[in-house]
């Protein structure tokens, strides 16, 4: 399996985080994606650099008032004289106008983020834009002919929406490379989010769609994060009706439990007919995680591996979650070595 490395993913590192309105020092952190390049290079893994792709692979996904904002955000944050990480302070509630893009930019950026756990500081656009990279050039070795390859970069991508940032992420890694597959002649694409949080930004990316179906295993956003999207009734729309298949779980439920999930997440996927398959691996499915609420033991990420080789598809790994720090790289490592066993 080839591996794709964000040279940039330390440059985002943010000094804290709001963590259920507590100042908390971050949960995504550059060490994470250390620890990975650590496991996967000690098991032989050659770590290559991406190439560079225009932004057009940016506004495939997202829209491109977003995606300008993203890129100027820290120097209009520091030129508003304002010091430290950028947080937002207002959002726009429902019945409020958005089709406007305010002049001012603290409700800029209140309007493109939907929470206080994902400051931007100097780094973010240089980190988030180089994963974008890196998601794209996994894309294109894989309609090159490789049947794997992995996306090492951090901050994740599938909070990310078409215009809106969360939950870690700013860029959505996983549609981009969905998306560029679907360009470079894959006629059906599927997206596997194993994420213990459900990636609402690429439900909402491709809700309307028939070519990318996107199935998710996830905690109940009865009660986890991020709370407004991931249940079971969401099932696309227009184009899309069928393409979204959300498969909640309490919070606690058991590891047979949640392969039974994987099982029925895979059927579906057969049944799309997908060419190509993206997983979001976020590694917080696993019972060390501390705010995570599944039970799997690097074992069973080793399982995933090989029941994600048997659906026979050119499979491409995205890293999203993950904040069990000293335990993600032996799951990464897990995870591709059970792919590559089969």
């Amino acid at each position: 399996m080839r591996v794709v490395a964000n040279p940039h993913q330390a440059e985002h590192c943010p000094e804290f985080e709001y963590f259920r309105g507590r100042k908390v020092p971050c949960f995504e952190m550059p060490s994470r994606a250390e620890f990975v390049q650590q496991a996967l290079a000690g098991a032989g893994y050659r770590i290559e650099a991406p190439e560079s792709f225009p932004d057009e692979v940016l506004y495939a996904v997202h829209s491109r008032r977003y995606v300008d904002f993203l890129r100027g955000a820290w120097a209009e944050w520091q030129g508003s004289g304002n010091e430290g990480d950028a947080f937002a302070s207002v959002w726009p509630i429902r019945g409020m106008r958005v089709d406007r893009t305010p002049q001012n930019f603290a409700a800029r950026l209140g309007m493109f983020s939907f929470d206080t756990g994902t400051p931007l500081c100097a780094g973010t656009w240089q980190a988030a834009r180089a994963g974008a990279d890196c998601a794209a050039t996994a894309a294109s070795w894989l309609s090159a002919g490789e049947s794997s390859a992995f996306v090492l970069t951090r901050p994740p991508g599938h909070h990310a929406g078409p215009e809106f940032f969360g939950g870690y992420c700013f860029l959505n890694n996983a549609a981009i490379a969905a998306q560029a597959l679907r360009e470079r002649g894959a006629a059906r694409v599927a997206v596997l989010d194993v994420d213990f949080h459900h990636g609402n930004g690429t439900q909402e990316i491709f809700y309307q769609r028939g070519d990318v179906l996107y199935a998710s295993i996830h905690g109940d956003p009865a009660t986890e994060y991020p709370f407004f999207l991931g249940h079971g009734d969401e099932t696309g729309a227009g184009a899309g009706f069928g393409c979204n298949l959300n498969l909640p779980l309490p919070a606690g439920s058991s590891t047979a439990n949640w392969f039974a999930a994987l099982e029925v997440a895979l059927r579906r996927i057969a049944e799309f007919g997908a060419e190509a398959l993206v997983v979001s691996l976020g590694l917080d499915a696993a019972e060390v995680d501390p705010i995570s609420k599944f039970k799997l033991q690097t074992a069973d990420f080793t399982q995933l591996g090989r029941r994600l080789r048997a659906a026979g598809l050119p499979t491409l790994f995205v890293l999203e979650g993950g904040y069990a720090v000293a335990a993600i790289g032996e799951n990464a490592r897990a995870s591709v070595e059970g792919f590559e066993a089969g």
